[in-house]
């Protein structure tokens, strides 16, 4: 077996726990799977696999390999697929913020899948800035303001935001005519990534925007347990327009101040600088970038 056999032979059997399984899969005979991997824990000088009479795990080791043996072998796929003029092929691994893949992307990824069945889709939660490059990240779908500059960016839209409360919070405070007009309110603190201080809300008018302060009695990380401390009377918040239409329509919610209404909240798709952007990393980021277009068509 050559190197790349071999790899392909490795990955197998981390996924599959099994050595046998593996060599089946591949339909090689299960003593030169086990010799295959052997001469290779040797050639490399580390252990990198645990093998008990029951399964079969990476070690720290293993694990690491296992990643680079997936990014080469797609890597790999990925060339041969060009100079065959084929679709993209191969693994791809996004990881989004979590209301964003909920409202927009998963909808509409059954389309995605059916155009592209050669890219194998890993999808993972998050808001918080990830080590793209560490752990084997293609690209990440973020909403706000960027910060990371090692990173690039590409904007895909714009949405629309709104300043809400519980009826149960206006009865108490009252209804709020401006910003101006906001002494003894209250907001829910969103904690930012960056210092764990709570934004600030803002407000757009046609002269400039305004950032007012407010006090709080909770700080939360995340959005869907923001919008639910404003349901549940807790403060003012401010969120995307797409997130809270339900909320709206069942009357758990307010919109207040929309001759003032916060900057429009930007998604945008990042991926590392120094890295070349494979074709199924490029095709589903011009896919993301449809699919919010669309999205924020309907919105206008």
């Amino acid at each position: 077996m050559d190197r790349v056999d071999v790899m392909r032979l490795f990955v197998r059997i981390v996924e599959r726990r099994s050595f046998a399984q593996a060599a089946r899969d591949l339909q090689i005979p299960r003593p030169s799977a086990t010799h295959a991997i052997q001469g290779l824990e040797a050639g490399l000088g580390v252990r990198l696999l645990e093998r008990t009479t029951r399964t079969v795990k990476p070690t720290l080791d293993g694990q690491i390999y296992h990643e680079r043996c997936i990014r080469l072998l797609a890597d790999l796929d990925e060339m041969e697929s060009v100079f065959r003029n084929t679709e993209p092929r191969g693994a791809l691994r996004v990881d989004m913020q979590g209301t964003l893949a909920r409202f927009f992307v998963l909808p509409a990824l059954p389309d995605f899948i059916a155009d592209y069945p050669g890219i194998a889709l890993n999808l993972s939660e998050g808001d918080r800035m990830v080590d793209l490059i560490k752990e084997g990240v293609d690209c990440v779908l973020r909403a706000g303001t960027l910060q990371d500059s090692s990173l690039i960016g590409r904007r895909i839209a714009s949405l629309r935001q709104s300043t809400l409360a519980s009826p149960v919070y206006l009865e108490r405070f009252g209804t709020p005519t401006s910003p101006d007009a906001l002494d003894g309110h209250r907001m829910v603190g969103y904690a930012t990534s960056a210092t764990g201080q709570p934004y600030p809300l803002e407000f757009a008018s046609k002269e400039a925007a305004q950032e007012v302060p407010l006090p709080y009695d909770v700080v939360v990380r995340g959005a869907e347990i923001y919008t639910a401390s404003g349901s549940a009377g807790l403060g003012l918040i401010q969120v995307p327009r797409y997130r809270v239409e339900q909320q709206i329509a069942a009357g758990q919610l307010v919109p207040v101040l929309e001759d003032f209404p916060p900057p429009p909240m930007e998604v945008s798709v990042l991926y590392p600088q120094n890295r070349h952007l494979s074709s199924r990393a490029r095709v589903f980021v011009d896919w993301l970038a449809d699919v919010f277009r669309v999205a924020e068509a309907r919105e206008k």
